[in-house]
């Protein structure tokens, strides 16, 4: 019964294929394990593993015999694949040129008992916020209080530059090439402003320096409501001395 079993589950696998590719993302230079997931009649077969259908390593599972083909894709995982005595594959140092569709299959099915969507992602750098020089300059006889900013990333690609006012996004750009800017104007500085870059899985913020911007303040001919409270109980004390002086000198 066991064993009728195992076979058809391996029959399954072989008709019917796998259900999903599945998405697994790192950032360069880190490694990768992409698991076969063999049952355990398929421990006994030969598996092989293809990138963007060129074939990369092989092994033959039962007698734990791998195979790699250094020249293939072009070379670039040279000395970078391992397998290990389940059949999956085990990527080292990864990087950008990495990334693609791979597939494990059976020696007795051509049909994939795995596909993987692999995405390499380079390191983020941290944006860099500095002002606007042009900006500031052509708003400074309208208001000497205004700033404008720009936050920069250098050298990545596929990232999203964003600025935010705590929690709140206030705008936001894709880089798709390798040099970006997103500006930002504030009349001045009353709350917490951040500009972060991320991709899918990492991500990386420098905060606004208040020291690039004026604060906020109540401006020069407004009065607060607490100096009027003042100034109202001080005339009143001053009232009562005078009316209390003048009693006592008429006694």
């Amino acid at each position: 019964m066991i064993i009728y079993i195992y076979l058809f589950s391996w029959s399954l696998a072989g008709v019917f294929g796998v259900d999903e590719v599945k998405s697994v993302s790192v950032t360069e230079g880190e490694s990768v394990r992409l698991n076969s997931y063999l049952t355990e009649i398929q421990r006994h077969d030969e598996m092989t593993w293809r990138f963007n259908n060129i074939m990369i390593a092989k092994l033959n599972v039962k007698d734990s015999k791998s195979r790699f083909y250094n020249d293939s894709a072009e070379g670039r995982f040279r000395d970078r694949l391992k397998l290990d005595q389940t059949g999956s594959l085990i990527i080292t140092n990864t990087r950008i040129t990495d990334s693609g569709e791979y597939k494990v299959t059976s020696k007795r099915s051509d049909t994939p008992l795995n596909i993987f969507s692999f995405t390499v992602y380079a390191h983020l750098p941290v944006p860099v916020i500095t002002r606007d020089s042009s900006q500031n300059s052509s708003s400074s006889s309208s208001s000497s209080s205004s700033c404008s900013f720009l936050c920069s990333v250098l050298n990545v690609s596929d990232v999203t530059l964003s600025w935010y006012k705590g929690n709140s996004l206030l705008s936001s750009i894709s880089v798709s090439d390798l040099s970006r800017s997103l500006s930002l104007h504030l009349e001045c500085l009353d709350d917490f402003y951040s500009c972060v870059v991320n991709n899918p899985i990492r991500n990386q913020t420098t905060h606004l320096c208040t020291e690039l911007c004026q604060t906020c303040s109540d401006p020069p001919d407004s009065v607060s409501p607490i100096v009027w409270i003042s100034a109202a109980a001080g005339f009143l004390l001053i009232v009562a001395a005078v009316g209390i002086f003048c009693i006592c000198r008429k006694h």
